[in-house]
């Protein structure tokens, strides 16, 4: 009695049936939903040795087609900037001495005096020196206290982190001996010889306007947001809504210890952008120093373009600093370097040194008939909004063109 439900083999009942298949049903369909999803979506992966502008371009995106920044971000950024200012000088003036220019430093000091025109703040040009090497750079440097300006705006960051904080705070204490120094006959003959010291060059702009950086009131601007240097230790992923359909772009740590890392970013990419800078031919690398970053790049250039795991791949190349190489070749010939002796073209000429790097990277490509297209290479400033909105625009219409066609070779026709 009462067993006729529980007999071994009995159908269940109907509702229970009913309401999984339908859960079922359900879950196949959102999944389905997801993987189209995923399937429509253009991966971009940024890759590129340190500081070649990877990050720059990363900014870009998020300019052109992604949301504000809040105060949060802008006090980070604030801190950055000044923290940035302190890391160009400490380089700066420890190259200054390893030169043996302090002498050049007093002669300076004594003009400036005999002339009457010591600097409002009281600092002789050797002064300025004196108080930069005791308090930012000498390990046995006097601490000082260091508080913000009363009201200041940016204040502090926990983004930022504690060197970076600190750095700005010591900013603040003694921005008026980094300005005295900045302008001195002998800091300008220093920063003409800065390519063996890796300063950033857009820094110049930094240091040409500390009074801005240094007020109560400042709030970073966009330029400063795209100046700004701060290491990607991480992979680092913005999404972006354009003319509907989902792009995803992933930003990647450019130095050789953070390269372990790019592998887990290469499943499913659509298109990798190679980010070179052109200024960077007489430079060497932050980890090792006899390595020259353009031949650094170009190597890691080879090896991209030739890696089994992009051979579906679209890939493009960005030969950027176009605006620093512009104005580095007028000082520092590209056949003076060691590894571009082979270069034969004019000196001081911005289209001759830019077709001869174009060249060198386009002879990296083995594969297909061993060509890239003219389109694929853009020559960029990462810092200009205008032009990389030129070049993102260009960039993203032949990645979709690509993806139509069901191409993705590099370099077929």
């Amino acid at each position: 009695m009462g067993c006729g439900s529980s007999s071994e083999g009995g159908a269940p009942p109907p509702g229970i049936a009913t309401g999984s298949a339908n859960q079922s049903n359900k879950v196949e369909r959102e999944l389905e939903l997801a993987r189209q999803a995923e399937e429509g979506k253009v991966k971009l992966l940024l890759l590129g040795a340190g500081e070649s502008g990877k990050s720059t371009i990363f900014k870009q995106m998020r300019i052109l087609y992604g949301s504000p920044r809040d105060d949060d971000d802008l006090r980070m950024y604030g801190v950055v900037v000044r923290s940035n200012v302190i890391t160009a000088i400490r380089r700066l003036c420890t190259h200054l001495r390893n030169l043996g220019l302090e002498e050049a430093l007093d002669e300076e000091s004594k003009e400036v005096e005999a002339g009457g025109k010591n600097d409002p703040c009281g600092l002789s040009p050797r002064g300025a020196y004196d108080e930069v090497i005791a308090n930012l750079i000498d390990d046995n440097a006097t601490e000082t206290e260091t508080v913000p300006i009363e009201g200041d705006w940016v204040g502090n960051s926990a983004r930022a982190g504690l060197s970076a904080n600190n750095d700005a705070k010591q900013f603040l204490n003694h921005v008026d001996a980094i300005r005295v120094l900045w302008h001195t006959q002998t800091m300008k003959d220093v920063w003409a010889k800065r390519a063996s010291i890796n300063v950033i060059d857009s820094h110049k702009e930094y240091l040409n306007d500390l009074p801005r950086l240094s007020s109560r009131e400042y709030k970073p601007t966009t330029q400063d947001i795209l100046l700004a240097r701060v290491r990607t230790t991480q992979v680092v992923m913005e999404a972006y809504h354009i003319d509907g359909i989902e792009f995803e772009m992933y930003d990647v740590g450019g130095q050789r210890s953070q390269r372990r890392k790019w592998i887990d970013c290469f499943d499913q990419v659509n298109a990798v952008i190679f980010v070179a800078a052109l200024s960077e031919y007489d430079q060497s690398l932050v980890e090792a120093k006899r390595t020259n970053r353009m031949v650094e790049a170009l190597k890691l250039f080879r090896t991209i373009c030739n890696n089994r795991a992009f051979a579906e791949t679209s890939i493009m190349l960005f030969l950027n600093k176009r605006d620093l190489f512009q104005e580095k070749i007028m000082s520092s010939d590209i056949s003076d370097q060691r590894p571009f002796e082979d270069y034969s073209g004019p000196t001081k000429d911005f289209d001759a040194g830019v077709q001869y790097f174009d060249q060198l990277f386009r002879d990296c490509f083995t594969g297909g008939d061993g060509e890239m297209k003219d389109n694929f290479v853009h020559i960029t400033c990462a810092t200009d909004t205008e032009n990389m909105k030129f070049v993102l625009d260009a960039t993203r219409h032949i990645i979709m063109n690509e993806q139509v066609m069901g191409s993705g070779f590099l370099g077929e026709d």
